[in-house]
Formats: C-alpha cells, sequence, structure tokens
C-alpha cells in the first residue's frame, strides 16, 4: 500500500476517535425523521457534529416502560410516561451548548417548559433547588428560580428530530448560559429540595453555579 494511502487512513482514523469534525455537515435522518440545519435565520450544528460526553456511555430507555417522576417538596408527585410529557404543551429555541473542555455547539431544542412541570406537581414555594437524576447515575441541580426566570426547557427533540439516545432520549434538560455538565441526559427523576445538592462532577471540584464564562472550578476552604 502507497504511503499517502496509509496516512488517509490514518487520518480518518483519527479524526474518528478524536471526535474532530469537519465544519461543514449534511442534515441526518434518524428513524424517517429529518433534521433541520435553520430555524429562524439561526445556523444549526448538525446532530453528527455535535460534540458529547458521558459518565457511562449511551443510555437506551424503552419509550412504552418510560416514566418520569417528580416529587420532593410538591404537593402532586408525578409519574409521567413519554406520551404524557410530549402531549404538554411545547416550545421551541435556539440554545448554545458550551462544555467546559472548550467546545459548543448550536442546536434548536424543543420540549416542555420546567414551569410547567411544577404547576402540574403543584411545587412548594419552600423549594429552592431542582435536583435531575439520570439513567446512567448521573445527577447535578439548579436554583429553582433560575429554572423559572429563564424558562428552561427539558428537551425531547433536536433539531426537529425525535431526540437520538446519544443525545439524551427521552429527555435533556436544556441549561442555558450553564456549563455542560449541567445538561443532564436520560432523566428519570426530577426531585425539589430545599438544601443545596452538588451533582456528579460538582462533588468533584466543578463549580456548582456552571455560569458560562465563569470559573470552572471551585474553590473550597
Amino acid at each position: 500500500m502507497k504511503p499517502i494511502h496509509l496516512f488517509l487512513i490514518f487520518f480518518s482514523v483519527f479524526i474518528t476517535v478524536s471526535g474532530c469534525v469537519s465544519e461543514r455537515g449534511e442534515p441526518g435522518t434518524y428513524d424517517n425523521e429529518t433534521e433541520n440545519l435553520s430555524y429562524e435565520g439561526e445556523s444549526l450544528t448538525p446532530i453528527a457534529q455535535q460534540r458529547n460526553n458521558a459518565i457511562r456511555g449511551t443510555q437506551y430507555i424503552d419509550r412504552e416502560s418510560y416514566r418520569l417522576q417528580v416529587d420532593g417538596l410538591v404537593e402532586n408527585p408525578l409519574n409521567l410516561n413519554y406520551e404524557e410529557i410530549t402531549g404538554l404543551p411545547q416550545t421551541s429555541k435556539v440554545v448554545d451548548l458550551n462544555c467546559v473542555e472548550g467546545w459548543s455547539f448550536t442546536a434548536k431544542w424543543t420540549g416542555v417548559r420546567i414551569e410547567d412541570l411544577f404547576e402540574k406537581a403543584g411545587a412548594m414555594e419552600n423549594a429552592t433547588t431542582v435536583i435531575f437524576y439520570s439513567a446512567d447515575g448521573y445527577s447535578t441541580s439548579l436554583d429553582k428560580d433560575y429554572l423559572l426566570e429563564n424558562d428552561i426547557i427539558l428537551a425531547y427533540r433536536l433539531n426537529d428530530v425525535t431526540l437520538p439516545p446519544d443525545r439524551g432520549f427521552p429527555l435533556q434538560l436544556v441549561a442555558e448560559n450553564k456549563y455542560g455538565y449541567k445538561w443532564a441526559k436520560w432523566i428519570v427523576r426530577i426531585e425539589l429540595s430545599d438544601s443545596p445538592y452538588r451533582g456528579y462532577w460538582e462533588e468533584r471540584g466543578y463549580n456548582n453555579t456552571a455560569d458560562v464564562g465563569g470559573p470552572e472550578l471551585e474553590r473550597r476552604e
């Protein structure tokens, strides 16, 4: 085999393994759904070019047996199936996901507002912290006020296709202006609490506020 051919093979493998992607991309097709690469005049990053992290790899969740629990400081704990979630009023927005590793991408997210779930569950006024638990054992938390003031959503569609398994099906938190470790995927439970909470990466030293542009690590006395 000629040296140039060996180089091309090596280069292709390197690109695949490293997660590097081309600047250009084509829309993908996912279960007969065609991905959209623009929304209201904004260009969207193709799903195939969106980098991704997970602590235990992709989780594959059965749509029929899936349930989302909403409990803790609520008057009416919820146990919603997928159809009940997608049947709630939906909203769409274009939001950038920024990772502490230095990469980012822009996507259209469609889903249900956290506020609508809180209203349905009867969130208590003394709840200050909202904890998100994922199917892979991951967890993180955000202030309830932040979620309400920023109209934060739980997404079940990405660039107009059903959220693929590696992107967090059935639900990914769209934590606007927060670093990617706050964007919990494969969410199975939401707990409202009146106490601070440190999730998986926060317990390992990452800043619990996670504001994009702010300090990545947290000082501890």
